[in-house]
């Protein structure tokens, strides 16, 4: 397609022009650079501008980002995680899929749908968008958080429950014979299991051995691990999945390899550069000549979404013996439509199921979802302060889930509280145990938690910023509660926690910068390490201790 601006190249400059341009302003005014992103596709698309011919290539660029998105995902997974995480993901993502589908079908039949319309919208509401819910999560660092993995996991149910609908779908659309589904669901099954076996058999004896070759070179490294995503990405097309599946199952085949970290330290600018083309792809497709007949059926439908896609994960969560709070937050990232609900409706347009109209209402249903549920996401945390109060019905009087499990001597008797599981926490948490203190170990990762039973420490799902988690510590028999979390908004909500709730103790936080230690300090903090510092300074005194030794000789 010849492009307006005389060749795609510079094409491809206005966009990445307009997209800095309008994402310098959205962060300007305080607002997600996702919604500013999708606002670029909208203003370059057919609907406005009409700037974007090159559709080809910002769809090809868009399918990258969104293979090393999931990619970078299941690195981040390995295989015990998927086990432990398995029955709630379970649990929530099928739950969740039955509940919409079932309440939204009557709510589009009392919007005077007919049956076959009325499925296809209840359907499309049912699912959540992986992509986007990773990145808002990434960018928050949750998703090592307890609630951040039980969403994408049940993300994922909801990405297969989704392949498995359209696969459905396209089956009886061909042929019009519902006897062909069951064959279809087998065939699914069989390449399915084939496709993992093939996969963890790589893993066992090829992948490990084949990257301790290929470190010695780390841009060939990188350049492997791209490779990987993208092929299994592809394979997972070709086997009647998607390539989502297939880029996080490459993800997982690497999980358990020592160079996990180094690759998804470098993967994580690639990976946004091209998710942009993601968002402005999403915003271009969308069609807004067809949107205005269908306001308040989608402001009746949108509703829905934000609010009760939210209370039945929180319900199932509750049940289950999580906490509120890890409910509300995994509930929130369900409040909106996912692209394969474009996909889906753009599918059921093509096979003759639904009409123009319908399809701009799923479409105008996904620009407020996805718009709203964004900014509910990156302020959850404000959110659930707000609502905290009401949201106790949600909860079990034992959220046995979350209940830490005693290890070397049990918590009660503990004089050091430790936030924090990561390398600079567990020198900490070492160092103390090995001269006599008692330790309790508090982490939001499930990963660190489980390492640290292993060895014997009490440890305790948890997040510091979480005052009616810090309730049930035994604060009032430690002489000091640690952070070594370094974000400063982390440490402040400690510190008001603590404070309201009397602890009379020592109270230390970690730093990034003497500015933000002072910060600490004015807000109560008895004593800021600031790392790097603090080593810096113990390294020169050291050397300077030397040297007066020798003189003294």
């Amino acid at each position: 397609m010849t492009s307006i601006f005389g060749d795609v190249f510079t094409e491809m400059a206005v966009l990445l022009l307009m997209a800095a341009i309008i994402g310098a302003v959205g962060v300007r005014l305080r607002q997600p650079l996702i919604v500013a992103f999708i606002a670029v596709g909208i203003l370059v698309g057919p609907s406005v501008l009409g700037w974007v011919s090159a559709n080809d290539q910002v769809d090809l660029l868009a399918k990258l980002g969104i293979a090393l998105l999931l990619f970078v995902v299941g690195l981040k997974l390995d295989l015990h995680i998927i086990r432990t995480m398995g029955p709630v993901a379970l649990a929530t993502g099928l739950g969740q899929v039955f509940f919409t589908s079932v309440v939204g079908y009557f709510i589009a039949i009392g919007l005077g749908m007919g049956p076959v319309t009325a499925i296809y919208v209840a359907v499309a509401l049912t699912f959540s968008s992986t992509i986007i819910i990773v990145k808002l999560l990434s960018d928050k660092r949750e998703v090592d958080a307890l609630h951040g993995r039980i969403a994408i996991g049940f993300l994922i149910v909801q990405d297969i429950v989704v392949v498995l609908v359209m696969i459905g779908l396209t089956a009886l659309g061909k042929t019009g014979d519902t006897a062909t589904l069951g064959q279809e669901a087998i065939e699914v099954l069989v390449k399915g299991g084939l496709f993992i076996l093939v996969i963890g058999l790589l893993m066992r004896y090829v992948l490990t051995p084949l990257l301790h070759q290929l470190a010695r070179s780390p841009e060939l490294l990188v350049l492997f691990a791209i490779a990987w995503a993208v092929a299994l990405g592809a394979a997972g097309v070709h086997l009647g999945f998607s390539k989502e599946v297939g880029a996080f199952l490459a993800g997982v085949s690497l999980a358990s390899t020592p160079y996990r970290e180094i690759i998804g330290a470098r993967m994580v600018s690639l990976r946004d550069f091209l998710l942009l083309f993601f968002f402005i792809d999403l915003g271009a497709g969308l069609d807004l000549s067809m949107l205005g007949a269908q306001v308040v059926p989608a402001i009746i439908l949108s509703l829905f979404v934000l609010v009760g896609n939210p209370l039945i994960v929180m319900v199932i969560l509750g049940v289950m013996g999580y906490r509120k709070r890890t409910g509300f937050l995994a509930g929130l990232t369900v409040a909106q439509i996912s692209e394969f609900s474009l996909i889906l409706g753009a599918l059921g347009l093509s096979l003759g199921h639904i009409d123009t109209d319908t399809m701009g209402l799923i479409t105008l249903v996904g620009l407020i979802t996805i718009s709203a549920s964004t900014y509910m996401i990156l302020y959850s945390h404000l959110l659930y302060e707000r609502l905290a109060p009401w949201l106790g019905v949600f909860e079990r009087k034992q959220p046995w889930r979350e209940e830490g499990q005693a290890g070397n001597g049990g918590e009660d008797g503990c004089d050091v509280i430790l936030f924090g599981l990561g390398r600079f926490g567990a020198g900490i948490a070492r160092e103390l145990r090995q001269r006599g203190y008692r330790v309790l170990g508090v982490d939001f990762d499930p990963g660190l938690v489980r390492r640290f039973e292993e060895l014997s420490y009490a440890v305790r799902y948890g997040d510091a910023e979480n005052p009616e988690f810090l309730a049930t510590l035994p604060i009032d028999t430690a002489d000091w509660i640690l952070s070594s979390v370094r974000e400063t908004g982390v440490n402040l909500a400690l510190l008001h926690g603590l404070r309201d709730l009397g602890y009379q103790g020592r109270v230390a936080v970690t730093a990034h910068s003497a500015l933000d230690a002072e910060k600490l300090e004015q807000a109560g903090a008895d004593r800021v390490l600031i790392p790097y510092a603090d080593a810096a300074a113990e390294a020169v005194d050291s050397l300077f201790d030397i040297q007066h030794k020798h003189m003294q000789e």
